[in-house]
């Protein structure tokens, strides 16, 4: 018998063809017009556009509510939104994440390792217990290289009550290292002169952050336009209610660009507390929830501040203690 012809082997399998990446505009329903408007609104693509709530979309683009929820379908059809995923591969996303040093090593440890990227950082505390400080040096340590606690990223600083001071941005660029005029070329700063303001300013950070490495957005302080314009108890659910977009805003910012939040927040006392410390963050259950991690600053010894984590989804509470110096934040 003639010997058998040699198995043919099996064709190796063609690498598939990457999905074309689809814009605003493949969607039914939305035309150039309407695409230019959800860009603005800060929809860049369609996974913005998926996770999306209608009333949001249909404010954006100016259409109803019923075709905002079929552009919203379609996004999330053509998107692929995923559902679950296992906590294994969750625990190796989070590995990723990026974290700036404070200048102090006592503080980076209570917040597990420094200022956590795609996450909320609350610092809260009465006058002078070193809440803008912290932003100001965060601004400065985010430049650094990864191996000096930094992500070599640039800055947004949302200023709401005129704190913000490039002499002090040069005094701990020096202190870090840094040359002075790059660092403070590094940071783009604006004024909100009022809350919506304040909320139009993180809508152009957006703007900003697809053409710069920005890695870290300060608001210095999140609530004080808010407290002033939303006086008594019947305006305190609009406010709460804006408050809470607001801080959404925020956080779809540091998912999107994989940056850290920081937000510096007053306190306001109670009078009927006897004993201990009669201070509470403004914002109550709002921002609360919203902020990742919540650290209360207050005053010790000079030169000395004390932090306490007072919230946190996944380290203990505690306190650390760090100095303000000429050249920052140290231990």
């Amino acid at each position: 018998m003639p010997p058998k012809p040699p198995a043919r082997a099996p064709a190796a399998e063609s690498p598939p063809e990457p999905k074309p990446e689809l814009s605003l505009e493949d969607l039914p329903g939305i035309g150039s017009t309407t695409a230019e408007k959800l860009r603005e609104a800060g929809f860049t693509d369609l996974m913005e556009l998926a996770v999306a709530s209608p009333g949001d979309v249909a404010e954006a683009a100016e259409i109803g509510t019923a075709t905002a929820q079929k552009i919203i379908a379609e996004a999330r059809r053509k998107a692929d939104v995923g559902g679950f995923e296992s906590g294994t591969s969750l625990l190796e996303r989070r590995k990723k994440l990026g974290r700036i040093t404070t200048g102090a090593k006592s503080l980076d440890e209570l917040l597990g390792g420094g200022v956590e990227t795609q996450a909320i950082t609350e610092f809260s505390g009465e006058f002078g217990s070193g809440k803008t400080q912290l932003g100001h040096q965060i601004a400065v340590n985010v430049q650094l290289p990864p191996a000096q606690g930094g992500l070599s990223g640039e800055v947004v600083y949302i200023d709401t009550e005129s704190t913000f001071r490039p002499e002090r941005i040069v005094d701990m660029a020096k202190g870090v290292g840094l040359d002075p005029s790059a660092a403070l070329a590094h940071i783009h700063v604006a004024r909100a002169f009022n809350s919506n303001h304040q909320m139009l300013l993180v809508q152009k950070a957006q703007e900003l952050a697809r053409d710069q490495p920005i890695r870290l957005l300060v608001v210095d302080s999140l609530t004080a336009h808010f407290r002033a314009e939303y006086l008594g108890r019947a305006e305190l659910a609009p406010r709460q209610q804006l408050l809470n977009k607001h801080l959404h805003e925020l956080l779809r910012f540091g998912d999107t660009y994989n940056a850290s939040i920081v937000v510096t927040n007053q306190v306001s006392a109670r009078p009927d507390i006897l004993f201990g410390d009669p201070t509470r963050p403004i914002g109550g259950n709002i921002v609360a929830h919203a902020a990742t991690y919540r650290v209360y600053l207050r005053k010790s010894k000079p030169p000395r501040r004390i932090a306490r984590l007072i919230d946190s989804p996944n380290l203990p509470e505690g306190e650390a203690v760090f100095s303000l110096t000429t050249e920052g934040i140290r231990e």
